[in-house]
């Protein structure tokens, strides 16, 4: 009997939720998920401290984050200056965790996308808004309308941080852009979530940022090549300000 061709199995892709309940889930997934602040949101706090003393960090001041995960960032604002805050994302299973871990503090999460407005945040109520590598899965359209409700529930005089990818000289956004194109500009398809995701240019990332917030501080990763070939992913961190008139 001749035998069967070997047909290698082809890993099913979970796609947005269900991949990050995943990761969330069990350990040693496809990301290394961390319960530690982020070392670059340590940075802007640092550097906000630096300009404006605790003025914008105290147990009066409240912060959003737009794609919390386990809530590690807003924990560490929460027991390190009393701050309260509110922290959305699309995995349940993220928040989950994120509640468990935050009984004693003034925070509260909501398992949902980022797409779309948040009615239930009121104008001019947050002093710090939080996008770390999470609105570049939004369609163009959708991050419009999450920078607007960003301007809308900051203070005046608030800060946004935002980290994402940045494809200037990164050799792997261009690998991507040429092996798996997305239907939008600069936007290519996520090779695991099989999901969408962009990647802003730095040129463009201002264009989007600077007719409504100030850009104070611009931090760019270096260690995307090395000897010509590509090492790491390129990331952009921006603390931007929302104007005071």
């Amino acid at each position: 009997m001749a035998k069967r061709p070997f047909k290698r199995k082809i890993k099913r892709k979970r796609h947005g939720a269900t991949f990050w309940d995943h990761e969330y889930a069990h350990s040693g997934g496809h990301l290394q998920l961390s319960e530690e602040p982020s070392g670059d949101m340590l940075k802007f706090l640092r550097w906000l401290e630096r300009q404006h003393g605790t003025e914008l960090l105290n147990s009066e001041t409240s912060a959003v984050d737009f794609g919390c995960g386990n809530g590690r960032n807003l924990i560490h604002l929460s027991e390190t200056y009393g701050m309260q805050g509110v922290g959305f994302d699309i995995s349940a299973a993220a928040v989950k965790i994120a509640k468990q871990a935050s009984k004693d503090l003034s925070l509260t999460y909501e398992a949902r996308s980022i797409a779309g407005t948040f009615p239930t945040i009121p104008d001019e109520s947050q002093t710090i808004v939080l996008d770390m590598m999470t609105s570049h899965f939004l369609k163009e359209v959708e991050r419009e309308v999450l920078r607007d409700e960003m301007l809308r529930v900051l203070k005046p005089g608030g800060f946004l941080f935002l980290k994402t990818h940045l494809g200037d000289g990164d050799l792997h956004t261009k690998r991507l852009f040429e092996e798996a194109p997305g239907k939008e500009r600069h936007t290519y398809i996520h090779p695991v979530m099989g999901v969408p995701e962009h990647v802003y240019f730095e040129d463009e990332l201002m264009e989007f940022l600077e007719p409504h917030f100030e850009i104070k501080k611009v931090y760019r990763s270096h260690k995307h090549i090395s000897h010509g070939r590509a090492r790491k992913r390129r990331t952009i961190s921006v603390y931007a300000q929302k104007p005071l008139w």
